[in-house]
């Protein structure tokens, strides 16, 4: 039978990749005590800038294994969305909208991953409606 939760397939193991990149790497090369410490310190989470940094990359592991498995999306995909807004007004914002190119660092790329996210989660609740 047709699902529409499998027509996001792709999305999802694209999604899981950037999520994979963006997270488990600094956690074995001191990318999330960087971030912790030198940044979310900095900006007014000391004491706990390294233990925000390693739940925000904990919460985009869950998201990868939720995605791959086309589980707990309910959960995963709404604190990976708070964590991409947060990223947009705490660090993108301030550099405009564009990654590359027009700007560096800016909005873009969290507003694609976001739309993608709800698409995902929308399919997902489509396809458990139909069922």
């Amino acid at each position: 039978m047709f699902s529409r939760a499998n027509t996001t397939i792709w999305l999802r193991i694209v999604v899981s990749i950037v999520f994979f990149m963006h997270s488990v790497p600094g956690m074995f090369n001191g990318g999330i005590t960087e971030f912790g410490k030198n940044y979310l310190d900095t900006i007014g989470f000391a004491p706990m800038g390294l233990i925000m940094a390693w739940i925000i990359k904990l919460i985009h592991v869950f998201g990868i294994i939720s995605l791959l498995l086309n589980r707990w999306l309910w959960i995963s995909i709404p604190l990976n969305i708070v964590i991409l807004i947060a990223g947009i007004g705490m660090v993108h914002l301030q550099n405009g909208w564009y990654v590359v190119g027009g700007g560096s660092n800016g909005i873009e790329f969290n507003v694609l991953l976001i739309a993608v996210l709800v698409q995902i989660l929308w399919n997902a609740s489509k396809a458990k409606s139909l069922q």
